[in-house]
């Protein structure tokens, strides 16, 4: 081999490596973080983003119930699941979703679906609202309300925050204004603690599209500081232990009912304190909690303190609201106690 293409040979070795690196390792894009809806009114991915349903078929005699979710991901690209039945908490069969890719162009999103031996080919639009795959589906954008949105504390409930003033409530607890109202900052534990209860939690999911996983509007709610029930942006995710719903690392929810970030969800969680003998844990902790007002978690069983936890003991403890970096908000938080 004469240098000249031995020195050829080793310049496309290198593009090669380059290009390589370049597919495996692309582009980190900007954070974004937004948690007050004025902000984001001319942002296009914003306004497609979101849940869709409809109908899916090719005659009256086949046509079924379906819903789509769809995930933003930055810079015009989106994730797309297609359900059948219906959306997750609403009909849907419980058999796994279609995947489908989508991408912002001129003011259409247009959706691919990878097919065997293939390239991705087009199989629909999205565009004004409306979620089209060829002749089989075609949906309307909806924004679904938990059934326990806005509930009211009863009477001898404990009431942690429902206006400004009642930060006091909270060690650290700050008030953070946005166009739309003043709500409660996360990193603030209770003043008062408690043994067995019941709460209730209203929070907001910040806009994040450019980040994944953990780094996408994640908090927590921490039971007696002990035991951290997962707030993450894990709209249209698997549904795991560490996303939203999941008792972090110990149990996955039943079914993934996270809504689309800057929409208002609820958790209602019934909570049953560990017992302890003579400073022996004899009964653990155990909890059953709702989402959107469907269950998720059917008493099950904390296995010891999550991360970050407080260690177990006889005592009470306080409601934790985790600061993780992100703009979650948080309001109407009420708690019953139980002997």
């Amino acid at each position: 081999m004469t240098p000249l293409i031995r020195s050829a040979v080793a310049v496309l070795f290198l593009l090669s490596t380059a290009f390589a690196q370049d597919r495996t390792k692309p582009k980190a894009l900007p954070r974004i973080a937004i948690n007050d809806p004025s902000k984001l009114k001319d942002d296009k991915d914003f306004a497609v983003q979101g849940e869709y349903v409809g109908n899916s078929g090719t005659s009256k005699q086949d046509n079924t119930k379906t819903g789509a979710q769809v995930v933003a991901l930055g810079e015009g690209k989106f994730d797309v699941k297609w359900y059948h039945g219906g959306l997750p908490g609403d009909g849907w069969d419980g058999k796994p979703a279609e995947i489908l890719k989508g991408e912002l162009k001129n003011g259409k999103v247009i959706l691919s679906m990878k097919m065997p031996d293939s390239k991705a080919g087009e199989v629909g639009t999205i565009e004004n609202g409306k979620l089209v795959i060829g002749i089989i589906a075609e949906m309307k954008k909806t924004e679904r309300k938990s059934s326990t949105l806005g509930a009211k504390p009863p009477t001898g409930a404990v009431v942690l925050f429902e206006k400004e003033g009642d930060e006091k409530n909270w060690n650290g607890g700050k008030i953070i204004e946005l166009s739309d109202g003043k709500f409660l900052n996360p990193g603030i534990k209770s003043k008062r603690s408690f043994g067995n209860f019941s709460i209730h939690v209203e929070f907001r999911l910040p806009w994040m599209p450019n980040s994944r996983g953990q780094g996408r509007g994640n908090s927590g709610v921490y039971l007696q500081d002990r035991y951290e029930v997962q707030v993450l942006d894990s709209f249209g995710l698997k549904g795991l232990n560490n996303e939203c719903g999941g008792i972090y690392t110990q149990h996955a929810p039943k079914v993934n009912m996270c809504y689309p970030p800057m929409v208002w969800q609820t958790y209602d969680i019934d909570f049953t304190a560990a017992t302890f003998d003579g400073g022996m844990r004899v009964k653990p902790a155990r909890a059953t909690i709702r989402h959107n007002g469907v269950l998720i978690q059917d008493d099950v069983e904390m296995k010891g303190p999550t991360g970050g936890g407080q260690p177990e003991v006889a005592t009470p403890g306080p409601i934790q609201l985790q600061n993780h970096g992100d703009p979650v908000v948080f309001r109407n938080i009420w708690v019953v106690e139980k002997k």
